[in-house]
């Protein structure tokens, strides 16, 4: 395990979820949408949130969330610890995007996973418009994952049913997204280590 490497990857994954989930605060707290006017729960408890501490911490408190959730994702992934039977945020061999959406692009979802089945395959067959369908799945699937996550390590993945699931990044499975930065540093022989979850948390932190 080349702890310089990993070292690397967990402060710049810090840097860039602070400055992707800081833009998307701002476009929650600035933007009326259709969208947001139907999540208008989730954003009053942002604010609230906000209002409490600053939007700095909280920006902080969501990157540290969303880290630690893909890095035990990446890390069950490779194990083959999924309670789901599916990589979540892994591709099968020969593939680029999780194996999950692409059992889902398919017309499989898993029976365990509670997620929005109409809009998921409306999304797909471009009855919803979307500029990237993929992607908005994929955020329906991740926030599906962490939730039936919950059952099993409730004090990693709790229940995503706030304004944590608002801030997500937009991009999830470009070659630009955290995700794909996630999978790339973590490879499948560093995953092998349990030890690899300790670095990544002192790696993270270390700049604090």
């Amino acid at each position: 395990m080349n702890t310089n490497t990993l070292k690397k990857f967990a402060q710049e994954a810090n840097k860039k979820l602070v400055a992707q989930i800081g833009a998307k605060m701002d476009y929650v707290l600035n933007t009326d949408s259709v969208e947001l006017r139907e999540k208008e729960a989730q954003v009053r408890r942002l604010k609230e949130e906000i209002s409490k501490t600053s939007k700095a911490q909280v920006i902080d408190k969501v990157a540290y969330t969303w880290f630690n959730r893909l890095m035990a994702l990446r890390f069950m992934d490779v194990n083959d610890f999924q309670p789901l039977g599916l990589r979540v945020i892994s591709p099968k061999d020969g593939f680029t995007t999780p194996e999950l959406l692409e059992e889902v692009k398919q017309g499989h979802i898993p029976t365990d996973l509670h997620v929005k089945k109409d809009r998921i395959f409306d999304l797909l067959d471009g009855k919803i418009p979307s500029p990237n369908p993929q992607n908005e799945v994929f955020k329906e699937l991740l926030i599906g994952a962490c939730n039936h996550l919950h059952k099993t390590l409730p004090f990693l993945f709790e229940r995503i049913n706030d304004y944590t699931d608002l801030l997500l990044p937009d991009d999830l499975i470009s070659d630009f997204s955290i995700v794909q930065d996630v999978r790339n540093g973590m490879s499948t022989e560093d995953c092998k280590e349990v030890e690899i979850i300790g670095w990544l948390y002192q790696f993270y932190i270390s700049e604090k």
